[in-house]
């Protein structure tokens, strides 16, 4: 099953969107729309896709078929200009590890193409807005999880892209952070940045506007989580999550 929003207000937009490796479907048939401005959350266990389907959509990697754009631009012939107009967090941390956390934003910033007083500015605002000001200084590498994880935040923010893509951004922080994080991306969400978020906790997908559960390549339900956990008659989206697997699973037996 897939969802689309019935306005034409889409940062993101795929149909029928397919990733073949070898004989394998990592990505099979994805139809799915995304507001301007909402906080769009993708759910699954590991190896369910969430990740391949994030990488077609950033640029990083290109479809066996089917079709989709981000910010306007078509993710099959338009891959340059795709990651110029948007911010991606991977869920490894991608930052260099022997550079300073100054000396990363930099980087960073002058590969988007920014001048040095427009770099110096956001490195500002955002060193207040993320609290990173102690931490500039120090080696990425050194860094605790959770701080790593905010400065690889800052990195993708630094050229102002109003599409956010973000593959498990809080795994292995602890809750206080998680916590702390979200607030955050409500704030961008609040100024009107698209966020799309693969996660697999499920207190985070019940902070989205709108979620997608994949299975297998497949995406098998998508809606408000508050409407799916009424429409399933289950106590709460970890419940619903899991009778959907179980399922899916008894059915493709």
């Amino acid at each position: 099953m897939s969802e689309m929003p019935e306005t034409n207000d889409l940062a993101v937009e795929t149909v029928e969107l397919t990733r073949l490796f070898g004989g394998f479907r990592a990505v099979d048939g994805v139809t799915l729309g995304v507001h301007t401005g909402e906080i769009f959350g993708f759910l699954g266990a590991n190896g369910a896709g969430k990740t391949t389907t994030i990488r077609m959509l950033c640029g990083l990697l290109l479809p066996s078929s089917g079709s989709g754009t981000v910010a306007g631009y078509d993710i099959n012939t338009e891959s340059e200009r795709i990651k110029q107009s948007i911010g991606y967090m991977s869920q490894k941390f991608s930052l260099y590890p022997d550079l300073t956390g100054r000396e990363n934003l930099n980087f960073y910033g002058a590969a988007y193409g920014l001048s040095n007083h427009r770099l110096k500015q956001r490195i500002e605002t955002l060193t207040e807005r993320l609290s990173l000001g102690e931490f500039l200084g120090r080696l990425s590498g050194s860094l605790p999880v959770g701080w790593r994880q905010r400065l690889a935040l800052a990195a993708a923010l630094l050229h102002e892209p109003r599409i956010l893509f973000l593959d498990e951004p809080t795994g292995g922080v602890d809750p206080v952070f998680r916590r702390r994080f979200w607030k955050t991306l409500y704030e961008l969400a609040g100024g009107g940045v698209t966020i799309f978020v693969t996660t697999h906790y499920m207190d985070e997908a019940e902070y989205c506007d709108r979620i997608s559960i994949m299975h297998r390549g497949r995406i098998i339900e998508a809606g408000r989580p508050t409407e799916l956990i009424a429409q399933y008659k289950t106590p709460n989206l970890e419940e619903l999550f899991v009778d959907l697997i179980r399922e899916k699973e008894r059915a493709d037996a």
